[in-house]
């Protein structure tokens, strides 16, 4: 039989929905208790899913300590301070993308995490695509060769269609563009992982990056109520790899047409892959062998993964990697630092 794992849910937002299904699917998880200083959306969210246990703080959360795990479902500025007392405590601790917002508070955060030798996760949600962890075995295998070049892109549609809701209209989608608010524009949000979506693949770390972003006009005087609407709307980056391979990567929320899609397109010396994320669904294309004489592409078959709350639990389990961890976050962290530093000084390359 599994070990049992008693969670507790660090925010109630619109991500904490997810993460409360999720994990009550999987056997032997219980989920004991919901954190928010917020009293009323705490008490929906925690009556919504039967969460018997409620806190104002990390600090009663703590008090208490009836729990080993932690999902940390906070706004992006509140990563930092609430992950820490909790590794301290030694509780196993998933959190929200990015692990923070800058590279040396989730530095502080990988340190502290390996210090207190817990299982620690950062939620990059696209490692869970099947296409993508197929794509990666073949790199590493020597599939494609040497890798040469490559072209990657996040694109997103809501600032110009109600994907998600009308933005103008319903404010808890503001926040993402206003830096007031804890926001890091779509390079924070997404350009975190369409970066590690590129690179994983790869197998590569980065070594040199430069970067260029946009703010466009979307409402008078760029602003909705308290809300400046000063966040980054678009991020166009180049990249070199340490081995000497280059690639372009983009991030944008005004991809009309496209809701949530990834794409990849990479090349080595011995042949070519395609990596793509659209509509929710993942699809694996490759050139290799004698079809690259023809230039034929053919549909390679990519196995269903377990998803990150799923392999969260089996690490705390000792059944499984704990799959991107806080490191892994932290090196992502200090390329959004570097690409944010490039785009202040106009798009200059800068080392990593």
């Amino acid at each position: 039989m599994s070990k049992p794992v008693r969670l507790l849910i660090l925010g109630t937002g619109g991500m904490a929905k997810n993460h409360a299904e999720a994990f009550a699917a999987i056997p032997g998880v219980s989920l004991v208790g919901g954190v928010d200083t917020r009293p009323e959306p705490l008490a929906a969210f925690c009556n919504t899913h039967g969460i018997p246990n409620r806190f104002a703080s990390v600090d009663d959360a703590l008090a208490w300590g009836a729990f080993d795990a932690v999902t940390n479902v906070t706004p992006d500025a509140a990563h930092y301070p609430t992950t820490l007392p909790f590794l301290a405590a030694g509780k196993h601790v998933l959190c929200e993308k990015p692990l923070a917002t800058n590279a040396a508070d989730a530095e502080a955060m990988a340190a502290a995490a390996q210090a207190a030798g817990v299982v620690n996760m950062v939620n990059l949600s696209y490692r869970n695509v099947a296409a993508l962890q197929q794509a990666a075995r073949m790199v590493a295998d020597g599939a494609i060769g040497t890798v040469r070049h490559f072209e990657a892109s996040y694109l997103q549609s809501w600032l110009t269609q109600p994907a998600w809701g009308d933005w103008r209209t319903e404010s808890q989608w503001l926040w993402r563009l206003s830096t007031r608010h804890g926001s890091k524009g779509v390079l924070g949000d997404v350009g975190i992982h369409i970066l590690d979506f590129a690179t994983f693949i790869a197998g590569q770390p980065v070594a040199e990056i430069s970067c260029f972003l946009q703010t466009f006009d979307k409402a008078p005087g760029g602003r909705i109520g308290d809300y400046v609407l000063d966040a980054n709307d678009s991020a166009t980056m180049q990249v070199r790899l340490a081995n000497g391979a280059l690639g372009t990567v983009a991030a944008t929320r005004f991809a009309t047409g496209h809701m949530n899609d990834l794409r990849l397109r990479i090349y080595g010396d011995k042949g070519g892959l395609e990596v793509g994320f659209e509509n929710w669904a993942s699809r694996l294309r490759a050139c290799l062998g004698e079809d690259i004489a023809t230039a034929t592409w053919a549909e390679v078959e990519a196995p269903v993964l377990p998803t990150v709350y799923e392999r969260f639990i089996a690490a705390i389990r000792g059944e499984g990697q704990a799959e991107p961890d806080f490191a892994r976050g932290a090196e992502l962290q200090r390329l959004l630092d570097r690409a944010e530093q490039s785009a202040a000084k106009g798009g200059c390359s800068l080392p990593v």
